[in-house]
């Protein structure tokens, strides 16, 4: 369970949210994991072709020794 604390101006409208540092690194982590498979679904929706590792290491290769 969020054990959340709110600070509140004079009217009581919240204007801020106090969480434990614990759930606060939750929260990023689950932000950085959502941007990760948005980025994820963004790439593969352009349908590009792909290449392994190994091609690209091998390409790479070779423009340096050109």
């Amino acid at each position: 369970m969020i054990t959340t604390q709110f600070i509140k101006d004079e009217t009581g409208k919240k204007l801020a949210v106090i969480l434990p540092m614990v759930e606060y690194e939750k929260m990023l982590e689950d932000v950085e994991e959502l941007e990760d498979i948005r980025l994820y679904d963004e790439v593969k929706a352009r349908n590009e072709s792909s290449i392994t590792l190994e091609e690209y290491i091998e390409k790479r290769q070779g423009n340096n020794n050109a």
